[in-house]
């Protein structure tokens, strides 16, 4: 069950309404980063002569990889509840801009309004979110972001809305970060159903 009432919904894009097979060591590789540290950070932190060609890399990645996502489980069902709902959605996402708008396109999925690294801080910065919820003029607690990776729970947390985890069957260890757990999106669009079947049933008592 959700702990507060459901107002508005925000996504992660990718692995959470699309597929996603981002090669993270290749592009470790290709760029000279760590892995103990945050591609982005890294990226943010070289000499400005070195930035611009290091994201020109990043978003050929991303690009490339947008052409072959596809829609995952669950994705059109839930967005139709939250429609008919009037709940409304949107997408914070780390990816370049370019790369998510190819991925909503080819994919059709129905949300206006999308956030990239290029409008605000990249997650686990909660400020995406801070923003929407001043944008819908909602409490944050009564927002739901859902996600598949702990920089999401993270900027969940960050912000104090209320996070989902979806695991697609692996066991996390950051799951314990997240309010609701599911496998795919189709249980969530469960959860939802039934804290708003629960509600209209507590109105009619």
């Amino acid at each position: 069950m959700l702990a507060n009432k459901l107002l508005g919904v925000i996504f992660d894009l990718d692995n959470t309404l699309v597929s996603s097979s981002l090669n993270f060591e290749k592009i470790r590789a290709t760029l000279g980063c760590k892995n103990n540290i945050d591609i982005l950070d890294f990226v943010d932190a070289l000499p400005k002569s070195q930035q611009a060609n290091a994201n020109k890399l990043l978003v050929e990645f991303e690009v490339n990889d947008a052409l072959n996502a596809k829609k995952l489980l669950g994705t059109d069902q839930l967005l139709a509840l939250l429609s008919q709902l009037d709940i409304p959605c949107a997408i914070v996402t780390r990816n370049c801009r370019e790369a998510a708008l190819v991925k909503i396109e080819n994919n059709n999925i129905n949300i206006e309004i999308l956030l990239t690294r290029a409008d605000h801080k990249a997650k686990p910065a909660p400020d995406a979110l801070l923003y929407l919820a001043q944008f819908w003029q909602l409490p944050t607690e009564n927002l739901l972001y859902v996600g598949d990776y702990l920089y999401d729970l993270q900027a969940a947390q960050n912000a104090n809305t209320m996070s989902c985890l979806v695991t697609h069957g692996e066991t996390l260890d950051y799951a314990n970060l997240a309010s609701i757990v599911v496998n795919e999106l189709t249980e969530l669009n469960d959860v939802i159903t039934q804290s708003f079947t629960c509600e209209v049933a507590d109105a009619s008592v």
